[in-house]
């Protein structure tokens, strides 16, 4: 019977599991269980008076999805699509949304004590955005608060769940 003073509660002990993706030289993570599908990037149909990162959206077996370019959003440089582009496919609070990104790595797991708070610095990213910075080895990976990400009025999305 050790007692330790820094001992978890059992809820917050358990790994948290983030899909890792790229855009541009920054590596993200996002909370795997948001994830419903992984998908290639495929045409969209375009939207009059959308947003600009809205690229438009798909049919996906019957269910109409935004596609969102990440890139677009985060104002980095133009996205390419090739091979490795990667939808990501998100069910958030009843809304599913895709998330274009320029490709996905693994799934990380990670402790409470891996992440660490956000810095507040003008990043391209919002820090209220942000759960915070994870780092596992030597990688540091920007852990996106994606439910409030895509459900802020900047996203341009409204209420995807009304028909």
């Amino acid at each position: 019977m050790h007692a330790t003073t820094h001992q978890l509660e059992p809820t917050t002990s358990a790994p948290l599991e983030f899909l890792a993706f790229t855009l541009g030289q920054e590596e993200y993570g996002i909370d795997i269980q948001k994830v419903q599908e992984l998908r290639g990037y495929d045409a969209v149909t375009r939207i009059a008076n959308a947003p600009p990162h809205i690229k438009g959206v798909i049919n996906l077996r019957g269910i109409i999805v935004p596609i969102v370019d990440m890139r677009i959003k985060f104002n980095l440089e133009a996205a390419s699509y090739d091979q490795f582009t990667v939808v990501i496919i998100l069910n958030l609070a009843n809304r599913i949304v895709g998330m274009v990104v320029d490709s996905v790595s693994d799934v990380i797991s990670m402790s409470s004590e891996q992440i660490k708070p956000a810095p507040e610095m003008g990043a391209v990213l919002d820090a209220q955005f942000l759960i915070g910075l994870g780092t596992i080895n030597q990688r540091m990976l920007i852990l996106v608060d994606i439910d409030s990400l895509v459900s802020s009025p900047e996203m341009g999305l409204g209420d995807t769940t009304s028909n």
